[in-house]
């Protein structure tokens, strides 16, 4: 596609960031500690320069906004002290409490998976990974909508296709169904030639290197196969799939 929907922030410009994390009963706060390490991992590889940190106990989630109104008035008052861009969930929200969160607290509000889905967008490297990626950036950006950050970088005006009246926010979510619509398409497209190519290794044995981010799989995969595949201590720096040949004896290989 030529044009994109939405605009990711390189790597190396920073953006001031708060991370929020909630402990609910029968969780390990300690654990949670950890988890909010691991967040600020991901907002750093995102760019974001992390300036605090907060973690609330909760003994239940608030459907509105998830952490309770007193929070959210300190982290209003924080983001205006402290000059802060973005505030980083270390949770999945609901559209509903997304859009409550930004309406309050007037700064843009990023989830676990919003996070993580952006250091994809410019980890992609082959055509059908960025294809993958900004589909499902797509499809999770549909829901929460809000005309606080998500205005689109080009807006369509075609003939017949604008009704009287309609908002900036509408325009939004029919252009990014339009860009939905057209990924699935070339999405399907990739996928007949990747069934194309299995189909010539069917007869030769494959196995498959599998583990969370930063474990070691690039490493071992150049040990197995003797090259130098990317090998970087960051989170995600590897997206891709990679396939190479291994000589188990002089009449066996698997890939």
């Amino acid at each position: 596609m030529k044009d994109k929907f939405y605009t990711v922030s390189p790597p190396d410009k920073k953006e001031r960031a708060l991370l929020v994390g909630v402990v609910l009963p029968g969780m390990n706060k300690y654990q949670e500690k950890q988890s909010i390490t691991e967040l600020a991992a991901l907002a750093r590889t995102a760019g974001a320069e992390v300036i605090d940190t907060f973690i609330q106990d909760r003994k239940e989630i608030n459907t509105a906004t998830l952490i309770g109104k007193g929070m959210v008035n300190r982290l209003s008052r924080t983001v205006r002290e402290k000059n802060i861009q973005t505030i980083i969930f270390d949770v999945d929200l609901s559209p509903v409490q997304m859009r409550n969160l930004e309406n309050q607290i007037n700064r843009k509000i990023i989830d676990r998976s919003g996070i993580i889905l952006d250091i994809f967008s410019f980890r992609a490297r082959t055509h059908e990974a960025k294809v993958q990626v900004e589909l499902a950036q797509l499809e999770y950006f549909l829901p929460r909508l809000t005309r606080l950050w998500t205005h689109l970088t080009r807006q369509e005006a075609a003939i017949g296709t604008r009704g009287p009246g309609e908002t900036q926010l509408e325009a939004d979510r029919r252009i990014i169904r339009k860009g939905i619509a057209t990924l699935k398409k070339e999405l399907h497209k990739v996928e007949v030639q990747r069934k194309n190519r299995r189909k010539r290794r069917e007869k030769i044995h494959k196995a498959a290197l599998v583990g969370y981010t930063n474990v070691g799989k690039s490493s071992l995969m150049n040990a197995l196969v003797d090259e130098h595949l990317l090998v970087e201590n960051r989170l995600f720096a590897t997206l891709d799939t990679t396939i190479r040949s291994v000589q188990i004896d002089p009449d066996q290989k698997i890939l």
